[in-house]
């Protein structure tokens, strides 16, 4: 086999097993990244009322809120986007990761955990260029309290965005920076973490045993990933959602958004969502990373044979 069909039949692996990855872990955790999404565009107490039923104080709260107002099906609104993007978006980072990966070797033989950090970096980056315009349809449609029978579909709030602001930063490429920033330092942590404790921590030869130190691995990236990049996902959440003030632009720049909401919300609010976040991505990441192994391995297998 020459050198070409060898690097096409890896990539082959790691698209299918990447989607096989995205697609599970977008299906089941989607609820908790709505519930995220709403706690970080609503303002502090004091600005809106807690008596408002769209007012959230909490994950549970948020959940039990939407049920009662908004239906059960509201809990997956906005998932089309993600689900159309998530089979390219987690084959385009994992390819583009182990690529990444072989141009910051830095002349070692092997990946050190430097390397690991910045291919998840440079993965993060091109993800989050390829995933925004969904993103910002996404967050639009997460946004929308109205009951989900009532909600809009995907494609007719698309066909919205591009009509009043077309593709560009103020239309389907709004918030296109925090989205990069949101992505790259995520994977950066995301995979230079797993990548790097997992070769320290010895495999398991009982099934169980290894699957396990996956998970815990896994989990424990994603969270340290969402603790780290929250920042950039409240100016994301900000930047894409709808303006405090119809027809008026608040937030606008990456770093703007972040400082506007420091200094009249506080150090506190740069944190919305973190909860919902970690209990996604937290039980997410392991999912992902877990599903891309087995199912990249199983492809293997079958290749092979």
């Amino acid at each position: 086999m020459s050198d070409i069909e060898k690097l096409l039949k890896q990539a082959a692996m790691q698209i299918g097993a990447g989607g096989s990855a995205g697609f599970i872990e977008v299906c089941i955790m989607h609820p908790l990244d709505l519930v995220k999404t709403r706690l970080q565009l609503q303002a502090t107490a004091s600005v809106i009322k807690s008596s408002d039923p769209h007012y959230y104080n909490g994950v549970f709260d948020c959940l039990r809120k939407m049920y009662k107002y908004e239906g059960v099906t509201s809990f997956w609104k906005g998932i089309v986007p993600p689900i159309l993007a998530e089979t390219p978006k987690r084959a385009v980072k994992f390819v583009t990761f182990e690529q990444y990966k072989r141009f910051f070797m830095f002349g070692s033989s092997t990946p050190t955990p430097i390397t690991f950090a910045l291919a998840g970096l440079g993965a993060g980056i091109t993800e989050g260029i390829l995933v925004n315009p969904f993103e910002v349809v996404k967050v639009t449609l997460q946004s929308n309290k109205a009951l989900a029978s009532q909600v809009p579909s995907t494609w007719s709030v698309t066909r919205q965005i591009v009509r009043e602001n077309g593709l560009g930063f103020k239309g389907l490429n709004k918030g296109l920076t925090a989205t990069i920033m949101r992505n790259g330092v995520f994977n950066m942590v995301y995979f230079g973490f797993y990548h790097s404790v997992k070769g320290y921590v010895p495999e398991y030869e009982d099934p169980l045993l290894e699957f396990g130190r996956k998970v815990a691995i896994g989990f424990t990236s994603g969270v340290l990933g969402s603790c780290v990049n929250i920042p950039f996902d409240v100016a994301k959440s900000r930047i894409q959602g709808p303006q405090p003030v119809p027809g008026v632009v608040k937030y606008r720049s990456t770093t703007g958004a972040i400082v506007m909401v420091y200094r009249e919300e506080g150090f506190r609010a740069l944190y919305k969502g973190l909860v919902p976040k970690v209990m996604r991505l937290g039980p997410g990441g392991a999912i992902m990373l877990v599903v891309y192994d087995y199912v990249y391995h199983f492809l293997e297998n079958k290749f092979q044979n």
